[in-house]
């Protein structure tokens, strides 16, 4: 099926493979991850992670082959959206939070579909959505997280500057701030003063004004300890660049704090 999308969100396609059967669902962005997706997705897998919630992958443009209808189907995948419109990881997110609120969900979790993170930790995401919570921040900082082979400009740059100025920008302290593995609440990225839909959301800054809005409004947050792990050897698995990336997030940083991407 093509959506042609609206104000918002970008032209997709939709590949249901199953009805809903969850009332929580995981949005994983993925653009050319090759066998790291499908390492994610057989931990998973192993698992039972379906057993507790639809997984969904949100597709920026793959070309490497490595979203094959069959083997998405054995690996449990529910849906696969595949992006059209303009713009990366923002617009991936905006088509998978468009498509899993027409669909009913009460909760909408997002991970990297590279590979570091520890994807069998999503019921504790979900019985924290159970509790009432609706931002949940996975933290491989706090105690009872892991953070392995982190690069060290990665974690001065989040200890030392995302975090400390998300924090003071939420009014509540976080230590994981550039980590995408978290759930929202329906209700809160339902909210008419949220609004995620929106072409200002085009890369990173959808996840920079998620984890502030929340308790800007009053809605609770929490984190919870989860395991981050890169490679020992080889190329580190992100789509942050060094130079142009980074750059890129302290300008999000700056314009999130001044309230820059609240609705007008």
């Amino acid at each position: 099926m093509i959506d042609e999308g609206r104000a918002g969100v970008p032209a997709f396609e939709c590949y249901e493979y199953a009805q809903r059967t969850k009332d929580y669902v995981v949005l994983i962005p993925v653009i050319n991850e090759g066998e790291r997706i499908l390492k994610e997705l057989y931990r998973a897998y192993k698992h039972h992670i379906a057993d507790h919630a639809d997984l969904v992958i949100c597709d920026g443009g793959s070309t490497d082959g490595s979203l094959e209808e069959r083997k998405l189907k054995k690996l449990q995948v529910n849906t696969l959206l595949i992006k059209k419109g303009a713009g990366k990881q923002g617009a991936q997110l905006r088509m998978g939070i468009y498509w899993a609120l027409r669909r009913g969900y009460k909760g909408i979790l997002t991970i990297d579909g590279n590979y570091k993170d520890s994807i069998e930790d999503i019921p504790r995401f979900i019985q924290k959505l159970e509790e009432g919570y609706d931002l949940v921040q996975g933290s491989r900082f706090i105690k009872g997280g892991r953070a392995i082979n982190t690069p060290l400009v990665r974690n001065i740059a989040v200890r030392l500057i995302h975090a400390p100025v998300i924090s003071l920008t939420a009014g509540q302290r976080f230590t994981d701030t550039t980590n995408a593995y978290r759930a929202y609440s329906a209700r809160y990225l339902s909210d008419e003063r949220v609004a995620p839909l929106r072409d200002v959301f085009m890369t990173y800054e959808l996840l920079a004004y998620l984890s502030v809005r929340a308790t800007q409004l009053g809605y609770k947050a929490c984190e919870i300890p989860v395991m981050r792990a890169y490679p020992k050897k080889g190329r580190t698995p992100t789509k942050i660049s060094f130079f142009k990336g980074n750059s890129e997030l302290m300008k999000i940083l700056f314009w999130n704090f001044l309230g820059a991407y609240n609705p007008k």
